[in-house]
């Protein structure tokens, strides 16, 4: 498991959750329900890995809504801080860039 990954789940275990302005602007474009996101992490599975993103450590996550649709969250800890853990952005995953499962990137 990222060590990223790791610190984010215990930031959620302990409720120090942010979600970006972005990320509530792409939620609501896509109806996918902040709560969802939350409360659907635990079960998430890391697709990609950003130790050097500028913005802060961060992972891209496969995860599932409440009906068990697809949703791919990036979850981030700003730079310079151990807390929060942030929803920088989240989208439900384009069919066309994705593989059938939305694990990788099509060519």
């Amino acid at each position: 498991m990222s060590s990223i990954w790791r610190a984010i789940l215990d930031l959620l275990a302990r409720g120090e959750v942010k979600i970006s302005s972005h990320g509530y602007d792409e939620l609501e474009a896509d109806g996918i329900l902040a709560l969802d996101i939350v409360d659907g992490a635990r079960d998430a599975e890391v697709i990609e890995d950003y130790p050097d993103y500028p913005k802060g450590p961060c992972v891209l996550v496969l995860q599932q809504d409440r009906s068990g649709r697809p949703v791919h969250v990036l979850w981030g800890i700003p730079r310079g801080l151990t807390a929060p853990a942030v929803v920088v952005t989240a989208y439900r995953p384009d069919a066309h860039r994705w593989t059938p499962d939305f694990k990788r990137r099509t060519p």
